[in-house]
Parts: structure tokens; sequence; C-alpha cells
């Protein structure tokens, strides 16, 4: 890569975009840690209510839960129903309009959060929907970053996506140093602040357009230093008109590809109307529904586990934002299952073969992720209040294979110039799903007496439909398979085959 960005500069846009992820995407995710703060700072306190003869508490607070689940609920859909025009701004205009787009909603978010005060609680709603959709965005942007490291491609997409996942626990440190006098206003501002980094990575750290895959030759990125003549935006002035870049132009040689197969041209409409894509939104749909369901009812879970005891109330989501961390950790093990095939000494194989491999190894991450969510939401449903930090473990865990699975399943299933979109467009199908978990609470607080035992179960039983996605891209895989060879395309690569390039997917 002569004259192109150096191994330095590539380490440095992917640690930094790690350290992003990590620290800004995700934090509405950690809105048990928030709602602990915003509760003793009497955020929504007006809705408590003298309680019933028969109860022992002083005020039934249910109305104030319901309220906060309410501002998590609209905060998680617009995370990812925005993502789909979120997804087609990217596309269409590429990492530059998009990112400043991201970082002028995460500025205006965060300073939404530092000026409200119980008075003006309302302000939570579109506060959190602005920190949500710029989040969002700023992940979108960050997962083409895989594409700068080939082989790794698939390891680093999922852990930027568990990054996304361990940034949850940044409220878990607001709320620490909330309870060491340090002011909520304080910090959220301190977090506004933090916009002019994202400013400066966007600069000098990530493409105007997009991160093409495979990477051209002397490909570089970023503002450049005056005479560096070789790098991509040079490259792009200097091309006759009319000519397709390496961003639309694959490297290597077209390969005949049979039918079924998504090559570069597939148009996005038959993408999106494809059995493999609708399955696998509902894939990510009922476990996300499941997610969100657990994170925005975590208080009222723990408070009613605990008899009230707000000391373990605190323990108890101490731990559950601890063990968020940890999905930056759990996330690449997704990323080596997919990549498994990569590994070795093995000849690795081209084109058509190299698609239908990476397919067959996406089968197995679906699955694994299904047995996740399904032991998290067992022990989810168990209303014993210690089994909850088994809960916590494999909450995290399950969460960091859905996410990072879904990026590098639909970077591998589906053409890369429709990324964004379909992307976008799952975020946004499963949104529509992930609206039941208001009415899932309403049916707790109300007619269940605040009992989630039966919903729960019924959870269960939804989470079990997630395991018709991976049956149906096991269908799809010998389908291609037979269809290679009776075109006469072998599946193995022969014995003198050279190690080459990845193909786009």
């Amino acid at each position: 890569m002569a004259g192109g960005a150096g191994l330095a500069k590539r380490l440095g846009t992917f640690v930094s975009g790690l350290l992003e992820c990590g620290a800004f995407c995700g934090i509405i995710f950690g809105w048990a840690s928030l709602v602990f703060v915003l509760k003793e700072r009497g955020y929504f306190r007006w809705l408590c209510q003298p309680s019933p003869a028969n109860r022992t508490e002083g005020l039934d607070c249910s109305a104030q839960d319901e309220q906060f689940s309410l501002v998590f609920t609209i905060g998680s859909f617009m995370n990812n129903f925005m993502t789909f025009p979120m997804g087609v701004v990217f596309d269409r205009f590429g990492t530059l309009a998009a990112r400043l787009i991201a970082i002028s909603l995460y500025a205006g978010g965060t300073l939404l959060v530092a000026f409200s005060t119980p008075e003006l609680a309302v302000l939570l709603f579109p506060a959190m929907s602005m920190l949500s959709v710029g989040g969002i965005l700023l992940i979108l942007t960050n997962m083409q970053v895989g594409n700068l490291f080939g082989k790794y491609r698939s390891i680093i997409i999922t852990l930027y996506n568990g990054a996304f996942d361990s940034s949850s626990a940044v409220f878990l440190i607001v709320k620490l140093l909330y309870a060491q006098g340090l002011s909520l206003q304080a910090m959220f501002l301190f977090l506004a602040a933090c916009s002019a980094w994202h400013l400066l990575r966007t600069l000098f750290l990530m493409p105007r357009t997009r991160v093409p895959y495979p990477l051209p030759p002397g490909y570089d990125y970023g503002l450049q230093c005056p005479g560096r003549s070789r790098s991509y935006r040079t490259y792009e002035e200097k091309r006759p008109p009319g000519e397709d870049g390496p961003e639309e132009t694959p490297l290597e040689p077209p390969v005949p590809v049979p039918r079924g197969e998504a090559p570069p041209g597939t148009t996005f409409r038959a993408c999106a109307c494809s059995w493999l894509f609708a399955w696998h939104v509902a894939w990510l749909s009922v476990m996300q529904l499941r997610h969100y369901l657990f994170i925005g009812t975590l208080n009222p879970l723990l408070e009613r586990l605990s008899h009230g005891d707000s000391d373990a109330v605190s323990t108890y989501t101490n731990a559950f934002a601890f063990t968020q961390l940890c999905g930056v950790l759990c996330a690449p093990w997704n990323g080596l299952i997919l990549d498994w095939h990569k590994r070795g000494k093995r000849h690795r194989p081209e084109g058509a073969r190299a698609a239908l491999a990476d397919l067959r190894a996406a089968v197995v991450s679906l699955v694994v992720t299904v047995v996740q969510c399904l032991l998290f939401s067992v022990c989810a449903a168990v209303p014993v209040l210690q089994v909850q930090f088994a809960t916590f473990v494999l909450q995290v865990i399950s969460r960091s294979f859905l996410y990072g699975g879904n990026a590098a399943f639909l970077a591998i299933a589906f053409p890369p110039q429709h990324f964004g979109k379909l992307y976008g467009l799952a975020m946004a199908l499963s949104a529509l799903v992930a609206l039941l978990q208001y009415p899932c609470v309403a049916l707790v607080q109300g007619p269940l007496q605040g009992d989630p035992f039966y919903v729960n179960v019924g959870l269960i039983a939804v989470v079990l439909l997630a395991f018709v996605s991976p049956v149906v891209v096991a269908r799809e895989c010998r389908r291609r398979a037979k269809e290679l060879e009776a075109a006469g395309t072998p599946l193995t690569a022969p014995p003198a085959a050279e190690t080459a390039a990845e193909m786009p997917h």
C-alpha cells in the first residue's frame, strides 16, 4: 500500500474508533443507571401517588416508572427507526456529511440533559432520542473501518459493536460520580464538549466518502499534507469523467455468479425484498425486543425482587452496568466464528466460493446468538434476585453477539454499496417491533399487578421464532452450493491456489 495510508494511521483510526464507540455511541442503554440518578433528583416525582391501604410503601410510583420506561422506549425506537434515513444519507452523501449530523445531534442531546431539571423533565424525551440517533450514526460510519484490515473485517465489525454495548457503562460512571458530589449538569456539559474530539477525528482519521472494499492501491483518507499525490481524493479527481471509482468497481476480474448470488450490481429493492433479509429482520427484532424490555424495566424489577431495598437496587444496578463493560470483550468471539474459515494455513476460497463460505459461517453465528438469548430469557424469568447476576452476564454476551452478528451478516450476505441502507432498514423495522415493549410494561404494571412472569414466559416463546433465520440461511447455502456444482465451479480451492484478496460480498 505504498503511497497510501500506513499501518500507523490505520491503527490510529481503528483505536480511536474503538474509543468513540466504547465511550459515546450506545450510552442510552445504560438507562437503568441514569434512572437511579434521575429518581433521586425528583424527575417525574409528581406522578407518585399515595399507596393503597394494603401496601407498606408510602408512595405508589408505578406511574413514574412507566414514564421513565416511555422515555427509554421512544429513545430506543429512534435509535433504530432513524437508522434507515441516516443509512441513506451515509450511502448517498458519504462519511463526512453523516458524521457532521451525528455530532450535531449528540451535542444537542447532551446539552438538553445538562440543562434539564425536575420541572423540565420533559426535555428527557428529545434528549434521549438525539443521543440515540447520534450514537447509532457514529457507529454506522465506524463499521467501515473493518474494510481497512482485510481478513480481520468481521472481527473488527463485531468488536466495534461490542464497544457500542460497553458504552452503556458511561451512565454508571455518571451515577458513581453523582454519588461523589459531581453535578449532572457538569458531566453532561463535558460530554457535549467532547464533540470537538469527534470533529477532529472526522477531519483527519475518516474518509470523506466511504472506505472501499477491497482497498484500491495507494488508498488514503482524511485531510492530507501538501504534496501527497497518492491520496484517494487525488485519485478520484484525476480519473476520467464517467469512469467508476474504486468504491464502485471491484479490483478483481468479474467471476460468473449463479442465480441467487448477491453480486455488486444487485439492486437495493431485490435485497430488501428477499426472504434472506426478511427472516434476518425477524431474527433481530424478537431478540432486540427481549433486550430492550429487560433494560427498560430493570429498575422496577430490582425494586420488586428486593422488596424496595434501595441499597440492594443500587448494588444490582452497578453490577449490571459493570457487566456491560464486558461487551467489548465478548463481541470479537462472534467475529472469530464468522472468520474461522479465513484463519490458519488452509487455502482461502475465492469469488462465489468465498461468499458461500462466509454465509456458511454466518449460520453458526446466528444459531449461537439465538441460544444465548434463549438462556438469558430463561434466567430473566426466574423471580429470584440472586439469579439476576447470571442474567446480567448472559444478557451482555447475547447482546454483543446480536448487534455484531447483525452488522457482519448484512456485510456478508449483501452488496457493500447497500450496507448503510440495509442496516438502517433492518434497524428501522426492528424498531417497530420494539415499540411493543411499552404495552408489555403497561400490562405488567396494570392487569398483572407488577408481576412480569407471564410476559417473560411469552417472550421466551417469541425468541424461539429467531431459529427460523439460520434455517433459511442454511437452505440458501445448500441451494447456492448445488448451483455452483451445476455450473462446474469447484467448492474447494485447488491445491496450488494462492491466497487471494477478499472479494466484495
